[in-house]
C-alpha cells in the first residue's frame, strides 16, 4: 500500500474514523493504530512483520533492563545486545548480497563457488532500525526513561505514517505524545490535509513527471548530447527532492491529521549557500541522527583538525552506505564528506556564521550557491547511476563542449514538460526564499485557501501519470 494509491485513501479514512470514534480512550485508540500500522506493513509483505516485532521486543526489553542495571558495565552490555541484533539484521538483509558479490571474483579465483543468497530487502528496515537504536542509545545515556508500555513503544516503532521512509522520529518526541490522547482540532486537521495534498502533488505531478525523462536519458547515456545530460541531471535533482520531500510532507500531514507532530525533514535544500547548510536542509532527521549518534561519539570537532576531518569522512561514508549496498552510494557519501572537509579548510564554520551575520553581497551569495549546486549535482550523478562505469560516462559527457543545435552526432532532447517542471522547482525555491512563503502555506482563515485547495485537487487528478512509480527512498 502506498500513500499515493487509492487503497491508501480508503485505509486512511477508516483510520481517521476509528480514531475519532475512540474518543478519549487512549488504550483503544493506540491499540487500533498499532493494528492498523501492522496491517499497513503487512500489505507490502506480511513475512517481514516478524522482523518489525523482533526489533520492538528486543529494544523494549533492553531499555527496561538497562534502567534496572546498577553498573555502567551492565548497561553497556545491554546496549551491545541492541546494537548487535538491530545492526546484524540490517546488515544481513541489506548488505549480504553486496558483500557476496564483491567477494565473488576472489573466491572464484581460488577455485571455489560463491552462491548468491538472493536476500529480499524488507521495506523501511533502514528507517525503523535507526529509530529504535536512537531509543536504546538515549536510554543508555540517561536522556530518556524506558517506556513502561509495550503497546506504546510498539506503536512508536511501527506507526504507519513514518514507518516506510521516515522522517526518523526520536522517541523523546513521539513517545510522550502517544502517552496521551491528542486534541483533534479543525485547524490542525486542515493543516495536515494541506500538507498531505502538497506532498502528493510534489510526488505525483512533479517528481514522477521528471522521472520519465531522467530514466530515458540515464538508460542510454552515450546517445545524448552534453546539454541533454545537464538537463537530465538537474531534472534528477528535482525528482529526488520532490519525491522524498513529498513523502515526508505526506507523512507529517497524516500524523498531524491524527493529532501528532513530526519534525520537519526538508527546508528547500537547493537554497543552501554552503555544504553544511545543505545538510541542515536535506533529510534533516537522518543528518541529525548521524550527527548525534555517530559524528559526536567519534569525537566530533573536539579533537585535532585531522580528527575532525576523519570523523566527517567516516560519518558521510557510512551515511552513503546507509542508503544502499552499492559502491556508488558509498562514493556519494565520500564525495559529500570531501566537500565538507574542504569547506572547513577554506571557510571555517565561524567564518560562515560571521559572513551571514555581516551580510554577504549578492554576488558572494550567488557564487557560493552556484558552487554548492555544482557539488550537489555532481553527487547526484553517482546517486542515480546504476554503477560506477555509468557515472564515469556521464561525467565525461557532461564536460564535453555543448553540442551545436544542427549537429546530429548525439541526440539533443529537451522535453518541454521536463523544462516546465524544472522551472517550477526554480520558482518554488525562489518564492520560499521570500516573505511570500507565508501565502504558500494556505492559512486556515485565508480567503484564498479554499479555491487554492480545489485547484490543487484538480491538478492532482488531471495531471497525475497513469503508471504509479514507487517512492525513491523505498529502496533504502
Amino acid at each position: 500500500m502506498n500513500f499515493a494509491q487509492a487503497e491508501f485513501v480508503i485505509f486512511l479514512l477508516v483510520v481517521l474514523a476509528a480514531t475519532w470514534a475512540a474518543g478519549k480512550r487512549r488504550g483503544l485508540r493506540n491499540g487500533f493504530l498499532l493494528a492498523a500500522s501492522y496491517y499497513f506493513y503487512a500489505y507490502w509483505d506480511y513475512r517481514f512483520c516478524g522482523l518489525l516485532l523482533l526489533s520492538t521486543l528486543v529494544d523494549f526489553t533492553v531499555a527496561r533492563c538497562m534502567e534496572r542495571c546498577q553498573s555502567q558495565r551492565q548497561r553497556r552490555a545491554w546496549l551491545t545486545v541492541s546494537l548487535a541484533v538491530n545492526l546484524g539484521v540490517l546488515g544481513f538483509f541489506k548488505y549480504a548480497n553486496f558483500f557476496i558479490d564483491s567477494a565473488r571474483p576472489l573466491v572464484e579465483s581460488l577455485g571455489l563457488h560463491a552462491a548468491s543468497l538472493d536476500v529480499i530487502l524488507p521495506v523501511g528496515i533502514s528507517f525503523y532500525t535507526f529509530q529504535t537504536l536512537s531509543y536504546t542509545i538515549d536510554v543508555y545515556r540517561g536522556k530518556l526513561r524506558a517506556s513502561s508500555s509495550l503497546m506504546d513503544f510498539a506503536l512508536y516503532v511501527a506507526f504507519f505514517p513514518q514507518l516506510v521512509a521516515g522522517p526518523i522520529v526520536r522517541a523523546s518526541s513521539l513517545l510522550p505524545q502517544l502517552g496521551s490522547v491528542p486534541a483533534l482540532r479543525r485547524r490542525r486537521m486542515y493543516g495536515g490535509f494541506q500538507q498531505l495534498l502538497r506532498g502528493a502533488i510534489k510526488k505525483v505531478v512533479i517528481a514522477d513527471r521528471l522521472a520519465e525523462s531522467v530514466d530515458v536519458v540515464f538508460a542510454g547515456v552515450d546517445l545524448y548530447s552534453s546539454l541533454t545530460l545537464w538537463v537530465a541531471v538537474i531534472a534528477y535533482a528535482g525528482q529526488i527532492y520532490y519525491d522524498f520531500s513529498g513523502y515526508s510532507d505526506m507523512a507529517i500531514g497524516i500524523a498531524k491529521m491524527l493529532g501528532y507532530r513530526f519534525p520537519a525533514n526538508f527546508r528547500h535544500p537547493y537554497l543552501a549557500t554552503s555544504m553544511s547548510d545543505f545538510w541542515h536542509r536535506w533529510h534533516i532527521t537522518l543528518s541529525t541522527w548521524l550527527r548525534d549518534y555517530l559524528y559526536i561519539p567519534l569525537g566530533g570537532s573536539r579533537g585535532s583538525t585531522w580528527m575532525t576531518k576523519r570523523n566527517l569522512m567516516i560519518t558521510m561514508g557510512l551515511g552513503g552506505l546507509w542508503h544502499g549496498a552499492a559502491v556508488t552510494y558509498v562514493l556519494w557519501g565520500i564525495w559529500h564528506g570531501v566537500a565538507l572537509v574542504l569547506e572547513t579548510m577554506i571557510a571555517p564554520r565561524r567564518d560562515l556564521k560571521r559572513g551571514k551575520r555581516a551580510g554577504w553581497s549578492v554576488a558572494s551569495r550567488v557564487l557560493r550557491w552556484a558552487i554548492v549546486m555544482l557539488v550537489v549535482l555532481m553527487g547526484w550523478v553517482l546517486f542515480r547511476s546504476p554503477d560506477w562505469s555509468t557515472s564515469l560516462r556521464v561525467y565525461e559527457r557532461l564536460w564535453l563542449p555543448l553540442q551545436a543545435p544542427g549537429s546530429h552526432e548525439h541526440l539533443l532532447w529537451l522535453p518541454p514538460l521536463t523544462l516546465l517542471m524544472i522551472a517550477i522547482m526554480v520558482i518554488d525555491h525562489a518564492v520560499w526564499s521570500t516573505r511570500l512563503r507565508r501565502c504558500m502555506r494556505l492559512p486556515y482563515d485565508a480567503w484564498y485557501s479554499p479555491p487554492a485547495t480545489c485547484i490543487m485537487i484538480w491538478t492532482l487528478l488531471l495531471y497525475a501519470p497513469r503508471d504509479f512509480r514507487p517512492f525513491v527512498y523505498f529502496q533504502f
